[in-house]
């Protein structure tokens, strides 16, 4: 089950469940498209992995399985 993470590691963006500038890595690190694309180049500055864009829970399936509220950021970005 996907984290959700709520913010970008990099910038500390809020990225809530249903953002579309959300991307992940394989790990769930999680970055906002900005930061991916311009900052990171597409790249996860953690693992080294691609970054995509994160899929959306659907609504009904966030009741059961809340996005995660623990903000996770990043000393240095790059």
């Amino acid at each position: 089950m996907l984290q959700l993470r709520p913010n970008c590691e990099c910038c500390d963006r809020d990225l809530p469940a249903g953002s579309l500038q959300a991307m992940i890595c394989s790990f769930e690190c999680t970055f906002c498209s900005t930061c991916a694309h311009e900052v990171l180049s597409g790249k996860c500055p953690n693992c080294g992995g691609e970054l995509v864009r994160r899929p959306i829970r659907p609504p009904g399936a966030l009741v059961k399985h809340p996005a995660s509220s623990e903000r996770v950021t990043r000393e240095r970005c790059a």
